[in-house]
């Protein structure tokens, strides 16, 4: 909708689209209420956008070209009457900081590495529309082309090292009888270097998520896509492996009771020490003499008690519970309790990743807004909120374009409130790091492995640091590279806490294009960003001088699922609509009837085409995975959850 042409009243504003912002939206919009959803922002999802390569480079110079903050209260004042204030918002976007990039690819024209290697793969040859990897399918010389097609008579007879042929030999006399020379050789696969240009004419495979998570298949956000019937705008991939970095190199975790059965690192008693342990884990709360002891002490000392080996208490404490060595011992038996009954509802792991990147989430919830009637503009703001002096509560909004709009609730990321604002502004920092490699850090048969990796702090003060690696399959980088998003809790500047673990598992190049030593087996970094990201997770409606009808969504947490946006969207929800409920299911397209009409069948309803109003060319955002390209993963249904053998939860006992 043109942002001149907005209706002057509303029964919720929301600024910022973030996953938060987004669920409310959707439940408002879902139970009738008349919602408009802004963001100041070009893209949706804000903080938890993702982005092609170049829309990222885009981001980056935005970001380095932020203009300083300004009042701007000559907008509003003649929009205020008696017995009203303003409180001012913030026009500039600080919750990132400490950006640094770096490029090592090599910065030849891409036409000059083509001459330089001329046998190239199919999977780098092939034109860069979206879609699934292929497996590469090596382009040989003439070594492998039928004889006809070389001019040559397949069945005259070929000449010995003497010149002649003599009768009666055997096609393996010949051969043997051939010079070296004249002999067919073996094919040569020559892997084609990505440059820099390569990136960027393939940019638009790649989409870069802001922020790294995963969604646990018992999570809170898996359960509101299915209840909400959100889950058929995306589709999704299963985590394949759960690794970590143990003694200088990377392992697989043995986590179901398939891989601790198929594991050949571990010996036969450490099976059974591990599945004796995990099938008490699972239920652990019906044997309370067990860890009765260790209810103040850390979990780490009582996994020292359970006769695990050393390698099974780093696996279990770091990778499946993934929780530090002072967490306390209920704590840590819940962590492992969730995981282990996470397994099995879709994989062989507990997690899933939506394709082409998180940033689909938030955008489904904001599809399902709009089918249900909200208004969405982006590069759209609020200068400041109309308070009424006598209750103390927001009337209105003011836009940016100095038009009034009445409201009876306002919700706001946090991103958008002043300083002034808060009672505190000690928040704690997130560090993200966010990679493009040229190989995986634990190569298989595979090359479209999806991995968890968990990297232990390498020294006592530095944090624990979590790696999600990404294969082209995930429609998330381009073929022949990896996209890597490495996550820990911040003690300084992102570079300062990340750097050290990526120096020791991927190769860095001191310059542009310097070809790895012989022997190298750790992948090659192409292109790293490190940046650190407000963590304001920690804070409630009381850290606020707000009214109590402004509700404030906070942004992104450290942890690897998405449970605290959720229950905070539904926890706002509630505020607003104490006695709607929250998010119900969307009705399928062939039950909505329109005006009395009977119902239109598949053309009612949701539309494949159907998006948040609002969306404009400038936008870098993507359509949801079936507009945009071909799927390869179907969506949760509920009923995969509870019925057939492919929902059934995998446990130790089983």
């Amino acid at each position: 909708m043109a942002a001149d042409n907005l209706p002057s009243e509303f029964d919720v504003v929301i600024l910022g689209t973030g996953l938060t912002e987004s669920v409310i939206a959707a439940a408002c919009s879902r139970v009738g209420q008349r919602t408009l959803h802004l963001d100041r922002r070009n893209y949706y999802a804000g903080n938890w956008a993702s982005f092609t390569f170049n829309g990222l480079l885009s981001w980056i110079e935005e970001y380095k070209q932020e203009a300083p903050e300004t009042a701007g209260e000559e907008g509003w004042k003649d929009k205020l009457e008696e017995g009203e204030e303003a409180l001012p918002l913030s026009s500039v976007d600080s919750s990132i900081s400490n950006l640094e990039v770096f490029s090592y690819a090599s910065e030849e024209a891409e036409e000059e590495e083509e001459r330089k290697a001329p046998l190239t793969t199919k999977a780098e040859t092939e034109d860069t529309t979206d879609g699934p990897a292929e497996e590469p399918n090596v382009v040989t010389p003439d070594a492998e082309t039928p004889t006809e097609e070389r001019g040559q008579d397949s069945e005259s007879p070929q000449p010995n090292e003497g010149g002649t042929s003599e009768p009666g030999q055997s096609e393996e006399e010949e051969k043997q009888q051939q010079p070296m020379s004249c002999l067919p050789e073996p094919p040569v696969e020559v892997k084609k270097k990505i440059t820099y240009a390569k990136l960027l004419k393939d940019g638009r495979r790649f989409n870069i998520d802001l922020v790294s998570k995963l969604m646990y298949s018992r999570g809170s956000l898996v359960d509101l896509l299915i209840k909400s019937n959100v889950s058929r705008y995306a589709e999704f991939k299963n985590i394949t492996r759960i690794l970590t970095y143990r003694d200088g190199k990377v392992e697989q975790v043995p986590c179901s009771r398939a891989d601790v059965f198929g594991s050949k690192q571990l010996t036969v008693v450490e099976k059974r020490m591990l599945m004796k342990f995990l099938t008490f884990c699972l239920d652990y709360k019906q044997h309370p003499e067990e860890f009765q002891d260790f209810t103040q002490k850390p979990f780490w000392e009582f996994l020292q008690t359970k006769k695990l080996t050393e390698s099974l208490q780093h696996f279990v404490l770091h990778s499946i519970a993934m929780v530090s060595l002072d967490t306390p011992t209920e704590e840590g038996l819940r962590a492992t309790q969730h995981f282990l009954r996470c397994l099995g509802r879709y994989g062989n792991t507990p997690f899933l990743f939506p394709l082409y990147g998180l940033g689909e989430i938030p955008q489904c919830f904001c599809r399902m807004c709009a089918v249900f009637g909200g208004i969405y503009c982006l590069r759209h703001s609020v200068q400041c909120l109309v308070l009424d002096k006598e209750s103390g509560k927001c009337k209105a909004v003011i836009d940016t374009h100095g038009q009034r709009i009445s409201c009876s609730h306002f919700v706001v990321e946090d991103g958008y409130i002043r300083d002034e604002q808060r009672k505190s502004t000690d928040y704690r920092q997130i560090s993200r790091a966010v990679l493009i490699t040229d190989k995986s850090v634990l190569q298989s048969d595979s090359d479209q492995q999806i991995s968890l990796v968990t990297v232990p702090p390498l020294d006592s003060s530095a944090p624990a640091v979590r790696m999600v690696e990404l294969c082209s399959s995930s429609m998330t980088c381009m073929p022949g590279t990896y996209l890597v998003h490495l996550t820990c809790s911040s003690s300084g500047s992102a570079r300062h806490d990340l750097a050290p673990v990526v120096s020791r598992m991927f190769h860095v190049p001191a310059s542009p294009g310097e070809e790895p030593t012989e022997g190298e087996d750790r992948p090659t970094l192409l292109w790293a960003m490190y940046f650190n990201m407000r963590d304001t997770s920690g804070l409630d409606s009381s850290s606020y001088h707000l009214p109590s009808n402004v509700h404030v969504c906070t942004g992104p947490d450290s942890s690897l699922g998405n449970d605290y946006s959720i229950k905070l969207a539904e926890a706002v929800f509630c505020k607003l609509l104490p006695d709607e409920e929250f998010c119900p299911p969307a009705p399928n397209p062939e039950d909505i009837i329109y005006d009395g009409e009977a119902p239109q069948g598949e053309g009612a309803g949701f539309e494949e085409n159907s998006s948040p109003e609002g969306a404009t060319e400038g936008s870098e955002t993507h359509q949801a995975p079936e507009e945009a390209g071909e799927k390869t993963d179907s969506v949760p249904q509920e009923n995969e959850a509870q019925n057939g053998e492919d929902g059934q939860t995998t446990t130790p006992e089983e």
